[in-house]
């Protein structure tokens, strides 16, 4: 058997990290303070925040995140590879 067998199904490393150009008007999560129940984009989409843990090897918090689809568990993230919609933003749109 091949070593190399199912690396069809691995991620790519881009696939892993949140496109930082794509909200220009966007923050990181490592330049405003999060809480939970703050929304942020990541790599699957829009998510909220459910937990706030400790701090990652890049300094930035590690959060624990649930897709606001509800359809999947929480999961794991560096704050840093988040991003933070600007004031006024709910769900990622714009509101007033």
């Amino acid at each position: 058997m091949s070593q190399f067998m199912n690396s069809q199904r691995r991620a790519k490393p881009e696939d892993l990290r949140v496109d930082m150009t794509s909200r220009p008007d966007w923050v990181s999560g490592t330049e405003r303070t999060l809480k939970v129940g703050d929304q942020v984009l990541c790599t699957g989409g829009m998510a909220e925040v459910v937990q706030m843990l400790g701090k990652t090897g890049d300094g930035s918090r590690l959060l624990a995140l649930r897709l606001l689809d509800g359809n999947h568990p929480p999961f794991f993230v560096a704050g840093s590879n988040v991003l933070v919609p600007p004031p006024g933003h709910v769900n990622g749109m714009m509101i007033g």
